[in-house]
């Protein structure tokens, strides 16, 4: 059996459990979207948002990129935000990024990896900001974890920097955005404890409201 028989033929099995469990799952599926998470993740295969929330299709909106980075000038990921925001009014912004992040552990090293390099700038950033936190993690490993939970805070504020997000919160839209890491390792997620609920939280140079 080819690759695609083999992917289509799962489908098929899956879909067909789905609707021995729950007839009318799809039909109810494909009358509305109306998520209250939007996910901004890592592009890891190995952190797939409804998987490991336990969330069935249509409870998450996801974004997901290299590193779960979140940039002014990105039209991809602010276009997912304002849709998610605007259109679909989710109540929760989640950033989520993972130990052992191969894009983080990449802007680390002092060595060429091509395209991507472009990308990776803006996690270098991050460690430009934060060089003498860094600076105390016994090894390597650890440093790089620690990136990846200091790289989610940051992207956390990118958020909420945004016009979109505090437009919501101006017209009095009850939304707040998570920073969240996860283990590979052993299945777990983490709160940072960095949730942002409205402008009051952020620092007066970043509010637009």
């Amino acid at each position: 059996m080819s690759l695609s028989e083999n992917l289509f033929e799962n489908n098929r099995q899956w879909a067909e459990k789905i609707k021995q469990e729950d007839p009318d799952f799809f039909r109810r599926l494909s009358a509305q979207q109306s998520p209250e998470i939007l996910w901004i993740g890592c592009s890891d295969s190995r952190v797939p948002a409804n998987q490991l929330l336990e969330l069935a299709p249509g409870e998450v909106f996801v974004h997901r990129n290299i590193a779960n980075v979140v940039v002014h000038t990105d039209l991809n990921c602010l276009s997912v935000i304002q849709y998610a925001v605007e259109v679909l009014k989710v109540k929760h912004i989640i950033v989520c990024g993972h130990y052992g992040c191969g894009g983080v552990r990449a802007a680390l090293e002092p060595s060429e990896h091509g395209l991507i390099d472009n990308w990776l700038r803006h996690i270098k950033d991050v460690y430009r900001f934060h060089q003498e936190t860094l600076a105390s993690c016994p090894d390597h490993d650890a440093k790089v974890d620690r990136m990846c939970e200091l790289n989610v805070v940051e992207q956390v504020a990118n958020v909420c920097h945004t016009t979109i997000v505090q437009n919501a919160w101006k017209a009095g839209q009850p939304l707040s955005v998570h920073g969240w890491v996860y283990s590979i390792e052993d299945g777990i997620l983490k709160d940072l404890a960095v949730g942002v609920s409205g402008p009051e939280d952020l620092p007066d140079i970043h509010r637009v409201v």
